[in-house]
């Protein structure tokens, strides 16, 4: 299950103490991971590999990762801007959906962590030493919604006030008990945590993306777009599910979703890639390290980058969490400007929500094994 919420609830006020007093580390170049020093770029499919059914491929190219020049809404973790190489690959065309992960769940009887007991033992790991044990009432399986009623927000800093831990919420039931995917094959999975989206991948003979692969099919036949289309900003309302009104209290719908969107309900990119902006966040195999890109040696080729070594984040220091991208039906310039190519932010192992979902990847290599 989900236990972001929990974890926030038990050490919310101990952690925004620390939280105040967090600064980010000083880079360590050991937190950096190694990259290839001589590399012949792989470029174009090779003839011998067919596309798989559902995915794309994304050439092999020379780009620039991390924020642009003239995005107004650049984070610091999204800087600096850096040269990177990355080789061809395929990817999805969309998110995985309801129907193909019931695939995965028919085939193999996989339970997510979402729909399993929670073990407190091994809960309390992530917590400060001494957090008292909440009530058996509390540890039961379940995720995080979206809270769509709330009417006010006190303090944008306590996103407690717009999530709900919702027992009994998970894939089947996005909203929780009642709640159900009959009718919404063709959503994207949500609830999905790391580990789930790797049990599907080995299933499928996929991997889940590295973020600058994820960026290198977001720019699609671009080199350094801030979004997917381009760099216009113009164009988000008819070219993403996101928030548009005040956030998080009134959605005005402008894009013609008040949540989430059916895969392929807006354009695609110039190759093919639908929804990598927006609707739900996606899992990536990258650690999340906050300071990670002003560790980089930009001086020296960048190829095929795995990312950092390590996690770090100072907002969540007793938790080892991956990046996350794209955005999802949430972000709002006011609050969280994340639809955008660069923006970068992260989820625990162990977390799941209705705004998290994935896609994944599949190399030349792995086509071969």
């Amino acid at each position: 299950m989900s236990y972001a919420l929990l974890k926030y609830t038990l050490f919310f006020t101990l952690t925004s103490l620390i939280f105040i007093n967090c600064k980010n580390p000083s880079p360590k170049s050991e937190d950096v991971a190694k990259t290839t020093p001589s590399h012949v770029l792989l470029k174009d499919i090779p003839n011998d590999i067919q596309t798989p059914e559902g995915m794309v491929w994304v050439n092999g190219k020379t780009f620039t990762q991390g924020a642009k020049p003239g995005d107004a809404y650049a984070m610091s973790r999204e800087q600096p801007a850096h040269e990177v190489t990355v080789d061809g690959f395929f990817m999805d065309v969309t998110e995985v959906t309801n129907a193909q992960f019931k695939k995965f769940i028919d085939a193999t009887g996989y339970v997510t962590i979402a729909e399993r007991p929670i073990d407190w033992e091994v809960m309390k790991n992530d917590l400060p030493e001494g957090t008292p044990k909440p009530a058996d009432s509390i540890l039961q399986p379940g995720s995080l919604i979206f809270n769509k009623d709330v009417d006010a927000v006190a303090n944008m800093h306590n996103y407690q006030q717009w999530w709900t831990w919702k027992i009994g919420a998970n894939w089947k039931h996005p909203k929780g008990p009642g709640s159900t995917i009959v009718g919404k094959d063709n959503f994207p999975v949500v609830h999905i945590a790391y580990d789930d989206a790797l049990a599907y991948c080995e299933w499928a003979n996929r991997r889940l993306p590295t973020e600058a692969e994820w960026e290198s099919a977001a720019q699609g036949t671009n080199n350094n777009s801030i979004y997917t289309w381009g760099s216009d900003p113009k164009q988000l309302e008819t070219s993403a599910n996101t928030w548009q009104g005040t956030f998080p209290v009134k959605n005005e719908s402008v894009d013609g979703f008040k949540l989430v969107s059916p895969v392929k309900s807006f354009p695609p990119n110039s190759i093919g890639i639908y929804d990598m902006l927006g609707n739900v966040w996606e899992l990536t195999q990258d650690w999340y390290n906050e300071g990670y890109y002003k560790q980089i040696d930009s001086s020296k080729p960048i190829v095929n980058p795995a990312g950092a070594k390590t996690a770090q984040s100072p907002n969540n220091p007793y938790q080892k969490e991956h990046v996350i991208k794209g955005g999802s039906f949430l972000c709002h310039e006011s609050y969280c400007a994340s639809f955008r190519i660069s923006a970068r932010m992260s989820t625990s192992i162990d977390s799941a929500s209705d705004h998290v979902g994935f896609r994944t990847v599949a190399t030349v290599a792995m086509l071969k094994d």
